[in-house]
């Protein structure tokens, strides 16, 4: 089993949009560390038969799609239906033409309706033998379970993200939680004894809707994973300062990383 880091920046990226000359906002990130620039968060997980299950669709997902030289993904799951995890969905148009097939999509029922309201166009019949649209075929899952997506095993648990709720997942040994800030026991309880946990730490003091590294270090206490790796991040998380100051076993991830378990 792999996991490859499509992005790890928070809602906004890394660089923000602004900045003194209008060429980025980077806060506490050097500009000169390429490591530093992030796209929007998501994942792709393959297992060994190569089976591609892609996590969430964000407005970057062409770039990433080039980037990490990806041409098919046979499911996609959303964690929650907020832009940076959902804008990009039209761009698996070209993936639906490479297979010559519609793409199954997962999330909860309030997740799926919210896809079908702001992508009616994608969730409609596809009408052989031509994609001048995406298509995608919705399927409802409920926290708490386990499905088979891909033709693997993925245990998906309840994550409160500020204001609203989101799914994290378990594959085998590799776990992914992003957009998250607060995980219950029973979450704690599916997650503990990975091997490799993914985690959004968005920033290094409190955040009302994300992890944050204090948070990440509880946790990760609770779970015992052999491996930690921070995504999520905003202009606060520069990578020297990471390398310095994380804690053994804590590492950041940047954009193109591959995790094996």
């Amino acid at each position: 089993m792999e996991m490859t880091i499509l992005g790890c920046g928070g809602s906004a990226g890394v660089p923000m949009v602004g900045g003194p000359d209008g060429a980025g906002e980077w806060g506490e990130c050097d500009p000169c560390e390429p490591r530093n620039t992030r796209l929007r968060s998501s994942v792709l997980l393959r297992d060994d038969a190569g089976n591609a299950l892609l996590v969430d669709t964000g407005p970057d997902l062409r770039a990433q799609l080039l980037a990490q030289r990806i041409s098919r993904v046979d499911a996609v799951l959303y964690t929650h239906a907020h832009a940076d995890h959902i804008a990009g969905l039209d761009e698996l148009r070209a993936i639906n033409r490479i297979m010559g097939c519609p793409i199954p999509a997962y999330g909860t029922r309030d997740v799926i309706d919210e896809l079908v309201t702001r992508f009616d166009y994608v969730f409609r019949p596809w009408t052989p033998p031509s994609f001048y649209r995406p298509v995608l075929t919705p399927n409802v899952i409920e926290a708490g379970s386990m499905v088979t997506i891909a033709g693997m095993d993925v245990h998906v648990f309840r994550q409160v993200h500020g204001r609203t709720l989101t799914l994290g997942l378990r594959v085998g040994t590799m776990a992914y939680c992003t957009d998250v800030a607060e995980l219950d026991d029973a979450a704690l309880d599916i997650l503990h004894g990975v091997d490799t946990w993914v985690v959004g730490c968005f920033q290094r003091t409190t955040h009302v809707s994300h992890g944050w590294l204090e948070r990440v270090i509880e946790w990760r206490e609770r779970i015992r994973p052999r491996r930690t790796v921070l995504t999520h991040m905003g202009p606060d998380m520069d990578w020297a300062w990471m390398q310095q100051h994380l804690p053994h076993g804590i590492e950041a991830a940047h954009d193109g990383l591959v995790l094996r378990a």
